[in-house]
């Protein structure tokens, strides 16, 4: 996250309990996003907007030989150093900057779960990610469906705005709400070659965590997942 958006204090530690079991973030977006991922044995890893180091803790176990972790809240870090210990490399860094620290091609794959519609530098950011990724590599996206939006929102689908959600007990998620042609434009604009597109629904485990949930997401989108290729 950036460092104005980042989920800091109380806040940051309410979503990172409840990022370790929830249905939409463990049991929704994070499957898709690691089956987008495929094989990822070998591969160095850039975990942008890491939060708390679940999708990190999930791309090592299935074989990951580096997880690179970037984050804007200290909060987080702290949850992700104490999932990963030693595991990972985290960086505290606000992602409407450059990433400078970061090398030319230095990485097979960049995980951006949840965090684009946060950001408002995100051609800067997707031209920082090309740069960094190695010619053949691979981004995953995830954000919040644009037709999910709209139904939650309301007034015209066509509206590029930021809007802001309630979140936990008493704190509020700021974002921008944008048309799919607006969310596919940009990272098409910015070089990328779009290979898959999912519409994620929740396993069945979330079910035991929530049921009303768990069928919520298979009855109308709340996410959006996309695998895109770095030519």
């Amino acid at each position: 996250m950036t460092a104005e958006t980042a989920y800091h204090g109380e806040m940051g530690r309410q979503f990172a309990l409840q990022a370790t079991d929830s249905p939409y973030n463990a049991h929704t977006d994070r499957p898709a996003m690691l089956k987008l991922a495929g094989e990822v044995s070998g591969l160095r890893v850039l975990d942008v907007g890491c939060g708390a180091g679940h999708y990190a803790a999930e791309l090592l176990r299935t074989g990951a030989r580096q997880v690179v972790g970037v984050e804007g809240s200290e909060t987080l870090l702290e949850a992700a150093r104490e999932r990963l210990g030693h595991r990972a490399v985290l960086h505290r860094h606000d992602l409407e900057e450059p990433l400078p620290f970061l090398a030319d091609q230095s990485f097979d794959l960049a995980v951006m779960a949840l965090v684009y519609h946060h950001i408002d530098a995100r051609a800067q950011l997707l031209a920082e990610l090309r740069r960094v990724l190695r010619p053949g590599g691979t981004l995953l996206v995830s954000t919040t469906h644009p037709t999910g939006d709209w139904q939650y929102f309301g007034g015209s689908y066509f509206t590029s705005e930021r809007v802001e959600l309630a979140f936990g007990d008493g704190f509020t998620l700021s974002y921008w709400r944008m048309t799919l042609e607006q969310f596919l434009g940009e990272l098409l604009g910015a070089g990328f070659v779009l290979e898959e597109l999912v519409e994620p629904r929740a396993t069945e485990a979330a079910r035991l965590v929530d049921a009303r949930r768990h069928d919520k997401t298979h009855q109308q989108p709340l996410f959006l997942a996309v695998r895109l290729r770095r030519p």
